[in-house]
């Protein structure tokens, strides 16, 4: 018992010895570390870059800017060890600006503050105050903006049209940015935009002008015809390629009604050779900026009122080109209807739901007017046999 007893007075006295020794490593550095040499002081917009160097410290950890920013918020900024210069940004002033220095070590001892003044550019808000433009554009208008110092910024859009204020809030950090805000009717109207930044500074509200939105409409397909020479056969069974664009949607309680098209391979070469193009004449000019297509929905022998979606041989993926003379295309974009399906195949009620409104895509702006359409169809949902598909309906300006 005895013996025991030694052991285990031993074993606490060394546990106790060896935390009062890392307690006294850890406690024990008071010492701050030398001051930074500031070399110099580069005002931007909205802010400034403090370049230094560092003390011969082995230990510094960090080094930090303290000041006071123009809503009169103690803010305080960190850059590492590895850095030799430091931002200050978020300023809304171009008087002179006072900023504390410190030298931070492993030990959090705080180096004697260095003191710096500057005087701030104008914030960068200012800029893209200046530089928003402001265009009519189908259903909307297109909004246009730089960014010199790609930060994040906020863009209140103010919209007053008949007496009632509507505000779209766009956000970026891009250089140059342009964004398109629909749903507007075609009706004179004022716009006017205020900037922020991230930590809150903001300009005033400035008039834009009025503009009057372009009208949108629904491009008549009357008038459309397909261009076989240069579409693949899309008319096995009770398919038919022209279908896609004859005002009628597929639905699952519709049955085999001749609503969708249907490329079958064997009467297309023996195989599906993406992409599988339709091209489709209007026979008059139009533009457009957006669309919708719908999936066919009957499923043939299928599960009861459940329709066809995202299933294995419906259209999934495409391309969009346009063209005046059916030989030389432009190309108006990529789009995926997307797979909502789980790995047992399930597919979320809101899913169904949002395929039998049609799945609805915009082009990045508005085309120019052209004749020809082509759809050229890159991918189905798994199906080395069958592509099929509902309907197509374009939006934009119609009789050009």
């Amino acid at each position: 018992m005895k013996k025991t007893f030694i052991l285990f007075s031993t074993l606490i006295l060394c546990v106790v010895t060896l935390s009062l020794s890392c307690s006294q490593t850890d406690d024990g550095d008071t010492t701050p570390p030398g001051e930074l040499n500031v070399i110099s002081t580069t005002p931007t917009n909205g802010g400034g870059i403090i370049s230094y160097e560092l003390p011969t410290d082995l230990d510094i950890l960090y080094v930090t800017a303290e000041y006071t920013n123009s809503n009169g918020e103690n803010i305080s900024r960190v850059s590492s060890k590895y850095n030799t210069d430091i931002e200050v940004s978020g300023l809304n002033q171009t008087t002179p600006i006072t900023i504390q220095l410190y030298v931070v070590d492993e030990s959090y001892n705080r180096s004697t503050p260095v003191e710096v003044e500057f005087t701030p550019l104008p914030s960068f808000i200012y800029l893209v105050q200046e530089s928003i433009e402001i265009v009519p554009d189908l259903g909307g208008v297109k909004i246009s903006w730089d960014n010199i110092e790609s930060k994040t910024v906020f863009v209140f859009l103010h919209i007053m049209n008949a007496g009632e204020e509507e505000v779209r809030i766009l956000s970026s950090n891009n250089e140059e940015e342009t964004r398109f805000v629909r749903g507007l009717e075609s009706a004179e109207m004022n716009f006017a935009t205020r900037i922020e930044d991230f930590e809150g500074n903001t300009t005033t509200l400035e008039d834009k002008g009025n503009f009057t939105p372009l009208f949108e409409q629904e491009i008549d397909k009357s008038t459309w015809s397909l261009v076989s020479n240069l579409s693949v056969d899309g008319n096995a069974w009770e398919g038919e390629t022209a279908n896609f664009w004859d005002n009628v949607v597929d639905t699952a309680a519709s049955g085999n009604d001749d609503s969708y098209f249907i490329i079958w391979r064997d009467q297309n070469g023996g195989s599906l050779n993406w992409p599988l193009d339709i091209v489709v004449d209007m026979n008059k000019n139009i533009k457009i900026h957006r669309f919708t297509v719908w999936q066919r929905a009957y499923w043939y022998n299928g599960p009861a009122d459940l329709p066809y979606y995202y299933q294995e041989e419906n259209i999934k993926q495409f391309d969009l080109y346009s063209s005046n003379d059916a030989q030389e295309w432009t190309f108006l974009g990529s789009y995926d209807i997307g797979d909502p399906r789980d790995g047992e195949g399930n597919i979320p009620n809101t899913s169904l739901e949002a395929a039998a409104s049609g799945h609805d895509f915009e082009l990045e702006g508005v085309s120019e007017a052209f004749r020809y359409l082509k759809i050229s169809i890159t991918a189905n949902y798994g199906s080395e046999t069958y592509v099929h598909g509902s309907e197509i309906t374009l939006f934009g300006l119609d009789n050009l």
